[in-house]
C-alpha cells in the first residue's frame, strides 16, 4: 500500500471514529436530559404536558442513536462501509423493543 492510499484509509477512519464518538456524545446527552426529567418526575410527583411531551421525545431518540451506532459496528465488522448506517423511524426502532 503507498503512503497517500495509507493516509486516505487512516483519515476515513479518522472521520468514521468522529461520527461514532458524536452519536456517543449525543447519547450521553440524551441520557441525563432524560434522567433529569425522570428525577424531576419523581421529586414532583410527574411532569408537566410538555415535560412528558419531551420525555417521549427523548427516548424515542435515544433508541434511534443506540440504533444508529448498533448499525455502524455490525457494517463494519461485517466489512462494510459505516457510514451507509442510516437513522431509521421511531416506528421502525420501536418495534425493536416491543
Amino acid at each position: 500500500m503507498n503512503n497517500e492510499t495509507n493516509k486516505d484509509n487512516k483519515g476515513d477512519q479518522h472521520n468514521r471514529n468522529n461520527e461514532e464518538r458524536d452519536i456517543i456524545d449525543d447519547i450521553g446527552a440524551l441520557v441525563a436530559e432524560e434522567r433529569t426529567l425522570r428525577d424531576r418526575s419523581s421529586r414532583e410527583m410527574g411532569l408537566a404536558p410538555d415535560e412528558r411531551s419531551r420525555l417521549h421525545a427523548v427516548e424515542i431518540r435515544l433508541g434511534q442513536c443506540w440504533d444508529l451506532l448498533r448499525q455502524r459496528r455490525a457494517l463494519r465488522e461485517a466489512g462494510e462501509d459505516p457510514s451507509t448506517a442510516r437513522i431509521r423511524s421511531a416506528d421502525e426502532v420501536e418495534g425493536y423493543q416491543s
